[in-house]
């Protein structure tokens, strides 16, 4: 095995760590619009993306470059790094009851920021002794609305997707075809989505 080690050019690769289940999840809902990001180099750059690619203003999914462009100095208080979210209104996909040209950037990030105008929350930490606190989001985006904040419970999933079929959508309030939801599970930095129609178990699994 020593003679293989010496020659092989191949990099270790080591076993990635496993999250622990019993964690905090956080339960938003899943607007239905189209996936955005903004990226902000180090140079102080602000690109506009859609789920695939960059796209311009002259090359755009449905005028969010546009918006970009236009909201460039507010976005800049992002800082560099990538910004996730979905570009929603009238008349992408569902259009949430808005009219044609009335959309929104609502980033998913929850833990990292919190809505303009609202007091920053305390960011929870396995080490008690961090104090780490919630930025405040631009003025000209908004948040994926959070249902549920807690412990890993299946019930809480449930009553969650059970509320907003109930309710109707709280990131439009009257808008009564909400999409579903999105389970965050921070630990081990993975995302799951269940909707209100159209999510049942496939056949194939049932035995």
């Amino acid at each position: 095995m020593e003679k293989i080690l010496e020659h092989t050019t191949e990099e270790f690769l080591q076993f990635q760590k496993i999250a622990r289940f019993s964690r905090d999840i956080i339960i938003t809902e899943k607007i239905d619009g189209t996936n955005a990001q903004v990226y902000i180099t180090e140079y102080g750059d602000v690109i506009a993306g859609s789920r695939k690619r960059y796209i311009t203003p002259s090359d755009d999914n449905h005028g969010f470059a546009v918006w970009v462009e236009g909201n460039k100095n507010e976005l800049l208080k992002l800082g560099p790094g990538r910004n996730y979210g979905e570009w929603w209104g009238g008349p992408i996909n569902r259009g949430y009851g808005l009219p044609k040209g009335e959309k929104y950037f609502s980033m998913f990030n929850t833990i990292r920021w919190c809505a303009y105008g609202e007091t920053p929350a305390r960011i929870h930490k396995e080490d008690p002794r961090i104090e780490k606190y919630q930025e405040i989001l631009p003025e000209c985006c908004r948040l994926v609305p959070v249902l549920y904040h807690g412990a890993f419970l299946t019930d809480k999933i449930e009553e969650a997707l059970t509320d907003l079929q109930q309710k109707g959508s709280y990131a439009a309030p009257g808008f009564m075809n909400p999409e579903g939801i999105v389970i965050f599970h921070p630990a081990a930095n993975i995302c799951f989505k269940k909707t209100i129609k159209n999510d049942e178990i496939p056949k194939s699994f049932v035995t």
